[in-house]
């Protein structure tokens, strides 16, 4: 009988245990593992569930439930953040190591790499301290073999004293077979596999406090690994198991007093936290060694060295950056291109249901401020809005993602982790801000990849200096008419392209500055160690890449932006539309800002444009035009050489354009970003920060540019 699955799935848990059982007889499976070993692409088979993976450590920071049926047994499904080790050191540790202990697990499956067994067993042995009812799944046996790497699962089965299953996560044949061993150790079927030994001081203290908690686990904790994590002074993991056993633990006289013998006497031989953790890593690489000899044998002759040789070109100082740089800019071509058409029959469409919509207010005999208010103010910002966004974010996400499928994007971490190092921050921002090209919001989301708060809050605070797709447009369209020329053709293209590459590079270094401005100020402290796996190229998905893509990240963020663009549509209107003596309230705004205005090289419309812009960039432009034209509703020229004639009608010269750039290269991230941030960080004060500092920067650069153009008499 073969699998049957929900398309609907149960959810994902942040960082909670509550599993939900459709019956009393349903089995609870954990499924854990170190990122990129095809966890999730197992837990997908088997639930037909498709969760976001990313080859990127802890892209997943949730427990994904989803749930199968075979042979009328049900099972939940839990698939675990990806993680390295079960030491706590980070949130996908915490995460994945508090279900094991606590989730109520009937069997876990460890999913670990075959082209990289041995540092995967790591994560075997701390699993088999926590709970015995594992099976072992060596996943992407087709990499191994191609790579001419042989593994014999029989002789590690017997080493580890539990089930080891060979898999290829694509191939659903091979799944009936880990469904079976989870069956069997859940029964409680297979022996108990040895514990791991420490050196012997740490054995005889152990051996102590074992029997006093072993009435307190009752079977539902392993005492063994509880006194070892008492020992180390893990006080979270003690308070989170006196929570779960239902008893407070360092309140039981007779079991204090024999920790703190145990520890005094272990501090005597100099077995601090540090010695004794230190312990426990030397002896899980000691066992993973000496499991896996024998055990992984390679063909040398037919082993591909196409990985190795890549990364030599991909991760070297002469070829990495301008690889890099090449690659930005070839993502930024396609974007361009890619989106001017299908852009402008989205916008014809859109304008022509607006037609439509006209019609029927007319029909109705709906008022004039009606139609206004709802047609003109919220629909056409919300038409402008998605005719704008979604064509480039439906070719930037995409590539994107390709990139992270094929196993670019930790390269790309690796590159530039001594560059945000020496800001004191975390390599892993590399990855967030590249995120934050497509959007600040998602790339703020991203940063739970970092495990320090202080590295974390650095990369939010700091994502919005890199362009997001939202900003492309004005930055593409000054571009074109002041730098490029309006003519068109494939020469302007590619000439727009490398120029909005280097604007972009300026904000990654306005990035550099800021976190070295952080990290020396209100977020000081050292960079942080991390791991950062270089996983194997693989053949990207490409359909699943395109869907994945555009249900998880164009569609979620276009929706974020079109709720906020609507009643800013509506207060646009109002501001056009309302009259204050002989002016809009809208020109009396402008009016107001302009003195300010005029020190940064704009004019009050320009500022004004910005403010009104703040719930989604891409209607700037648009609001400026409104205004120069004292139109009522946001409009859009013919071409880009008559917005150009328009422009310099209002007094714009080079200088002007230049610092329009930069304002909007560098001002008060969107609505949506900043929401997303305060829902990030829990805190207004952070949220402030992160909209004043890019602001800040903006205000300077574009005032000084100002004010040395004046000086040179420019």
């Amino acid at each position: 009988m073969g699998l049957t699955h929900t398309s609907t799935g149960l959810g994902a848990v942040d960082g909670g245990l509550t599993v939900m059982r459709r019956s009393p007889s349903d089995r609870v499976i954990a499924l854990a593992g170190n990122p990129n070993v095809g966890k999730s692409t197992l837990f997908n088979a088997l639930t037909g569930l498709h969760q976001h993976t990313g080859n990127w450590p802890g892209k997943t920071v949730a427990n994904a439930q989803g749930y199968c049926e075979r042979k009328g047994q049900g099972y939940v499904l839990v698939d675990l953040p990806g993680t390295y080790s079960l030491l706590a050191h980070s949130a996908e540790e915490e995460v994945a190591r508090d279900f094991l202990c606590f989730g109520g697990a009937d069997a876990v499956a460890v999913v670990c790499d075959a082209t990289c067994l041995e540092r995967n067993l790591n994560l075997v042995l701390q699993t088999l301290e926590l709970n015995p009812r594992v099976v072992v799944c060596v996943n992407l046996m087709d990499e191994a073999r191609r790579k001419g790497i042989h593994i014999d699962l029989s002789l590690l089965s017997q080493r580890l004293g539990v089930p080891v299953i060979g898999t290829v996560g694509r191939k659903k044949r091979s799944l009936h077979t880990l469904l079976d061993a989870l069956d069997q150790v859940a029964e409680g079927t297979t022996p108990t596999p040895p514990p791991l030994r420490y050196p012997k001081r740490m054995e005889t203290a152990i051996a102590a406090l074992e029997p006093l908690l072993a009435p307190h686990c009752a079977g539902r904790l392993s005492p063994r690994w509880l006194a070892l994590k008492l020992l180390e002074g893990d006080e979270s993991l003690a308070a989170s198991a006196s929570a779960f056993l239902g008893v407070e633990l360092m309140e039981e006289q007779a079991l204090a007093a024999c920790l703190s013998a145990q520890r005094s006497e272990l501090a005597s031989w100099g077995f601090d936290a540090d010695r004794i953790r230190d312990f426990m890593v030397s002896a899980l690489l000691s066992a993973a060694r000496r499991l896996c000899c024998g055990v992984v044998t390679f063909d040398r002759e037919a082993y591909d060295h196409t990985d190795r040789a890549l990364d030599r070109l991909l991760t070297s100082r002469a070829t990495g950056y301008p690889i890099m740089v090449a690659l930005l800019a070839g993502i930024f071509w396609l974007t361009i291109v890619g989106a001017n058409y299908p852009s402008q029959l989205l916008s014809q469409a859109l304008f022509w249901f607006q037609d439509r919509l006209t019609e029927l207010f007319t029909a109705l005999h709906a008022p004039d401020w009606l139609h206004g208010a709802l047609v003109l103010g919220v629909y056409r910002v919300l038409a402008w809005v998605v005719s704008v966004m979604l064509p480039p974010m439906a070719i930037f996400f995409p590539l994107f993602t390709l990139l992270e499928d094929v196993g670019y994007l930790p390269r790309i971490a690796y590159d530039l982790d001594k560059s945000f190092r020496s800001c004191g921050a975390c390599g892993k921002q590399a990855l967030t801000t590249a995120m934050g090209f497509g959007c600040n919001a998602a790339g703020v989301v991203g940063c739970r990849i970092i495990d320090s708060p202080r590295e974390r809050l650095l990369a939010v605070l700091t994502n919005s200096f890199v362009p997001c797709n939202g900003r492309f447009p004005t930055l593409i369209a000054i571009l074109t008419m002041f730098f490029v020329g309006t003519a068109g053709g494939l020469g302007a293209s590619v000439r727009s392209a490398l120029l909005l590459t280097g604007v972009i590079l300026l904000g990654v270094g306005l990035t550099f500055i800021a976190t070295r401005l952080l990290s020396a100020t209100v977020l000081k402290g050292m960079p942080s160690s991390f791991t950062l796996e270089l996983p194997p190229y693989r053949k990207p998905q490409v359909g699943k890449v395109i869907v994945r893509s555009i249900f998880d990240r164009t569609l979620f963020v276009l929706g974020r932006a079109a709720a906020v663009a609507a009643p800013a549509g509506l207060l646009i209107w109002v501001m056009a539309n309302v009259t204050v003596g002989e002016a809009t309230l809208l020109a009396h705004c402008a009016g107001a800002l302009d003195p300010f205005a005029r020190l940064l090289g704009l004019d009050g419309v320009i500022l004004m444009a910005f403010i009104l812009g703040f719930p989604a960039n891409e209607i700037v432009i648009p609001i400026i035009l409104m205004a120069y034209l004292a139109q009522g509703s946001l409009l859009e020229l013919g071409s880009l050489e008559s917005m150009r004639q328009l422009f310099l009608a209002n007094g714009w010269t080079t200088l002007t354009a230049v610092n329009v750039m930069l304002f909007s290269l560098l001002h008060w991230p969107c609505s949506t970003t900043l929401l997303t941030i305060h829902k990030e960080t829990g805190s207004w004060k952070w949220t402030a920060l992160a909209a004043a500092l890019p602001t800040a920067f903006g205000v300077v650069l574009c005032a000084l540019t100002t004010a040395l153009a004046g000086a040179w008499g420019l």
